[in-house]
């Protein structure tokens, strides 16, 4: 029989770093098995081939959390706005559960089962309701027996704490991630509150993931971190940011830039950038360190590089990396071989290549969120007079900027 696991709860109170993966959505995206706009993931039923090399990738950067593949497998979000996938959430749900079970079973690995964000909140349906989406999710985790639960990517408190009420009745950690920056969620509960309010509601880990860069959410943590001590409680902390630069953001985070989300390349952080995200997290007291949208595998090994000595080993693909550009030792020409060296990496400026364009963005800032008209979600496809309101909406919103 293989050694039982230590699970995550078990793991972090040891004070252990335990390191999430990255973004698949967009790294499925990208390789050509997501469609951006719904942003589901059919992909761990049809394509299971791919979810399970991204996996495998991830796990050998130095992953030890292998997150299901469920990302908006509500559902209310599979039937959204004209999609019609002829497979249930039940069915992705569970291939992605099997998928990310497999790979687990291949090093020293957790499998977390995730739910989001819902289209049923944004059109203001009932918390009864809500929950029953979440409970039909989880209904799935508990029959696949994942490690723990995270409840992720929530935009308003008060549907984060659905979900993780829901998610604590299972009886396994249940970690909750909204994807807010220091400007708290979009009703202006801010970062403190509503880590407070989720570990009222059950979360034993608390954090956020997406919508804006690293040290944004790094920050951000940190003031739920003092949020959750001013209240005297307990908690344990998480962070999976963005691979992308947002000095230029708003409270929405980076769905509000013009480049969102396929012109969106040249803000990518380097794999320099991640050594100085992991190690500000760790300072800060963040322990479980990981990636959402924008990451890939060489951004977790650069992670689990950076804290090597507090984990105590490398991850497998550094032997495929020299550290701090060794590597380039190797090199035929003269020069590169010069740049093996960390100081030379540690204070590289790179260019973009683009001469024409700014260094930030206006953030188109249409100021809506749940309980507006526009959110409300239906069934049916977006028509063309849906279409010629938002043009008119886009270019007020650009006027106004």
């Amino acid at each position: 029989m293989a050694p039982v696991k230590k699970g995550i709860i078990e793991r972090l109170n040891a004070g252990e770093v335990v390191i999430g993966d990255g973004g698949f959505v967009f790294a499925l995206e990208k390789r050509g098995y997501v469609k951006a706009g719904p942003w589901t993931p059919e992909a761990a039923f049809t394509h299971p081939e791919a979810v399970r090399q991204l996996h495998r990738e991830f796990l050998r950067a130095g992953a030890n959390v292998m997150q299901t593949f469920t990302f908006y497998a509500s559902d209310d979000k599979l039937e959204n706005r004209g999609q019609s996938l002829k497979i249930s959430g039940a069915q992705i749900n569970e291939a992605a559960c099997d998928l990310a079970r497999e790979v687990a079973n291949e090093g020293d690995a957790l499998v977390a089962g995730g739910v989001c964000q819902t289209p049923s909140y944004l059109s203001c349906k009932s918390e009864t309701e809500v929950k029953a989406i979440f409970k039909k999710q989880l209904e799935v985790f508990i029959k696949k027996n994942v490690d723990f639960l995270i409840a992720e990517y929530f935009e308003h408190v008060e549907e984060a704490e659905w979900a993780v009420q829901v998610l604590k009745t299972s009886g396994k950690p249940v970690a909750a991630s909204m994807c807010i920056g220091p400007e708290g969620d979009l009703h202006g509960v801010s970062p403190g509150e509503c880590a407070a309010r989720l570990v009222k509601a059950g979360a034993q880990i608390v954090g956020v993931n997406c919508h804006f860069d690293p040290m944004t959410c790094v920050r951000a943590v940190k003031m739920m971190k003092d949020g959750v001590e001013r209240a005297g409680l307990k908690a344990h902390y998480m962070v999976q940011p963005l691979a992308y630069h947002t000095p230029d953001c708003s409270c929405q985070g980076f769905i509000d830039l013009p480049e969102f989300p396929f012109a969106l390349e040249p803000r990518i952080l380097t794999r320099w950038d991640m050594h100085k995200y992991a190690r500000e997290a760790y300072k800060v007291g963040i322990r479980f360190i990981g990636g959402c949208c924008g990451f890939e595998p060489y951004h977790i090994r650069a992670v689990a590089e950076e804290l090597a000595s507090e984990r105590g080993f490398l991850p497998a693909a550094t032997e495929k990396h020299g550290l701090w550009g060794s590597g380039l030792e190797m090199h035929t020409k003269p020069w590169v071989r010069a740049r093996a060296r960390r100081d030379y990496w540690e204070q590289i400026h790179p260019a973009s290549g683009r001469p024409k364009c700014a260094s930030m963005s206006t953030p188109e800032g249409w100021g809506v969120t749940k309980g507006h008209a526009d959110l409300l979600q239906h069934k049916e496809a977006t028509s063309t007079q849906e279409m010629k309101h938002l043009l008119e909406m886009q270019k007020k919103a650009k006027m106004s900027s």
